[in-house]
Parts: C-alpha cells; sequence; structure tokens
C-alpha cells in the first residue's frame, strides 16, 4: 500500500561540478601540528591554576592516564566544525600517539572529510548558494559517498569503515588529512551517524536511505561496543561540536552499557564548544558521571583550543 501523501520527485533537481560551486576552506587553511618545546611549557606551567585552565589541566592528566592505562578508552565525538577548521592534521597526530581510540562524527562531518580528501576543498558559501539554487548539490560528492557506501555495503562494512576504506583503495590524492581515511589504515574504529535530511547529499536522486540507515545502524552498535568498554574499563570521552546528535546518540550507547549492567565509575566527560548547548551538559557531562565519572566543560573557539590541548598533552 503506498503513502497517501505527494512525494517530491527528485530526479528533477539539477546538480553542479565542484568547481563551479566554490569552497571556503582548502587543505593549505589547515593547521600544521607542532609539539611545544621548553618555551611553550614553561608559559603553560605559568598559567594560573583557576577556572579554564584547570579544568583543561584535569582534561590532559585524564587523557594521559587513559593512554598509560593501555586498554582504557579515549572517544572523541566531533561535528563538522574541527574539519571545517583546519583541525584534521591534530586528531590524525592524536590517533598515531595513542590519545584517540574511537571517533564518532556526524554525517557533516563525514561529507566535509571526504571532500577535503578527494578535492583539496570543502565549506561552500551557503547563502551565496542558496541564492543561485544549487546549495548541497555537488555531482562529484554524491557520487563518491553512494560509491563508497555501495561497495561497503556489499563488504558488510559499516558506514565510516566503508568511507575510509574507499578513499584509501581510489587512493584519494589528499587522504593524508582525512580522519576517515587514516583511521581505516590504522585499524580504528570512526562511526557515523546520520539523521535523514539533515545532510546535503539527502538532497540527491540517487541517496538511498535504506542502504545509509542500515550502514549508520551497524555504527551505532560498533560504537555501543567502544562505550561499553568505556565504562568497563574507564577512560575519556570528549564531545567537540556537537549541540545534538552525537550527544544523543551517546546518551542511547550508554543506556545500552547501563541496561547490561556496566558501571561508569571510571569515567572523565568532557564538552569541548564555543558555546555550552542543553544536550551537551545533560548526555555528556551531568548524567553519564552520575555514577562516580567525573565532568569537564570547557568553552573556547576550537581552532584555539585543539591546538592548546594537543600541545599540552605533548610537552
Amino acid at each position: 500500500m503506498a503513502s497517501k501523501y505527494n512525494e517530491i520527485d527528485l530526479s528533477r533537481v539539477r546538480t553542479v561540478p565542484i568547481k563551479q560551486r566554490g569552497s571556503k576552506v582548502t587543505v593549505d587553511d589547515f593547521g600544521e601540528p607542532v609539539k611545544g618545546g621548553k618555551a611553550f611549557a614553561h608559559w603553560l606551567r605559568s598559567l594560573p591554576d583557576q577556572l579554564a585552565v584547570k579544568r583543561m589541566r584535569e582534561l590532559v592528566l585524564a587523557m594521559r592516564q587513559a593512554v598509560s592505562g593501555r586498554e582504557r578508552e579515549l572517544i572523541w565525538m566531533i561535528g563538522a566544525h574541527l574539519i571545517k577548521c583546519g583541525l584534521s592534521r591534530y586528531l590524525i597526530e592524536l590517533m598515531k600517539r595513542g590519545y584517540v581510540t574511537t571517533i564518532a562524527m556526524n554525517g557533516a562531518a563525514l561529507i566535509h572529510d571526504l571532500e577535503i580528501a578527494c578535492f583539496g576543498e570543502t565549506s561552500e558559501d551557503v547563502a551565496a548558494n542558496l541564492e543561485r539554487g544549487f546549495f548541497g548539490f555537488t555531482e562529484e560528492t554524491a557520487e563518491r559517498c553512494f560509491d563508497a557506501v555501495a561497495r561497503g555495503a556489499r563488504e558488510g562494512m559499516g558506514l565510516g569503515e566503508s568511507i575510509g576504506a574507499y578513499l584509501l583503495k581510489t587512493r584519494a590524492p589528499r587522504r593524508e588529512y582525512s580522519i576517515l581515511a587514516e583511521s581505516y589504515r590504522m585499524s580504528l574504529p570512526v562511526t557515523v551517524h546520520v539523521a535523514v535530511g539533515t545532510d546535503v547529499i539527502h538532497q540527491h536522486p540517487g541517496f538511498q536511505g535504506a542502504v545509509w540507515g542500515e550502514l549508520s545502524a551497524r555504527d551505532f552498535r560498533i560504537f555501543s561496543a567502544c562505550v561499553e568498554r568505556l565504562g568497563k574499563k574507564g577512560g575519556v570521552v570528549l564531545n567537540v561540536g556537537s549541540a545534538v546528535v552525537l550527544p544523543e546518540v551517546f546518551l542511547k550507547a550508554f543506556s545500552i552499557a547501563r541496561n547490561l549492567g556496566v558501571s561508569f565509575d571510571r569515567i572523565t566527560t568532557c564538552n569541548l564548544d564555543m558555546i555550552q548547548h542543553y544536550r551537551p551538559n545533560e548526555n555528556v557531562l551531568t548524567r553519564p558521571t552520575n555514577f562516580g565519572g567525573k565532568k569537564i566543560s570547557l568553552t573556547g573557539h576550537h581552532e584555539i583550543m585543539i591546538p592548546l590541548i594537543y600541545s599540552s598533552l605533548l610537552s
């Protein structure tokens, strides 16, 4: 029985090549991770042991302890802003050094990561392209996403795994800047959690909701297994720039682990964003730490805070 309501016919939409679309961010804008030397360490020690500085030091200590604990989890949940701010290389370097065991991202982060890997540019001018009538209709982005997901579905992969494998196997020109490609190369799980209708590729006629939903559901189960290990072994979870989707995903994965009897009495949760929102405060900080964990709230621009935390960890 068919729906009694009309659906829009997406075959009518017009797509555009990425060069005609334009981009606001290129790999030339990306930051290059540099370990702070003695001068940085001296400056860091000179900061007052108060408020945000004290909380940042507590986070760095918790992350170092998690790495020294070996089996402990270090989960990063990221929105697209981290990639658009040119911070991918910092996260990749932290992956190499053991400061990341799992990454969860939303669908927008997947798109920006793939565009950087394939084209070396991302982040269109939304207002300008809405006026021109083709915001979100980039041909090459959709083609590569759909090809990667089709391959991954045939091989029984999750969504993040599918994109990472595709970027490596097709030798994407800027794959060394890709969190998804580097994570796949290192066998480190990156899960992608999509909400249908929130991402630009959902506007394209080739989008198959059933396939994307199946792979994202698999990623949720993978992520939930990581959260279960977090509760059992201890560790740190950071939410960096996701105001709604990932805090909700984390809480549901946390609830599964609690249902399975996990205690969560040795975890540290951190929310890092430019402003503090309701869901991260409740679902990442307050509710999960009611069982003996510790919460840390940091407010600041990602393009400053992530390099600062990176150098603090390595100094």
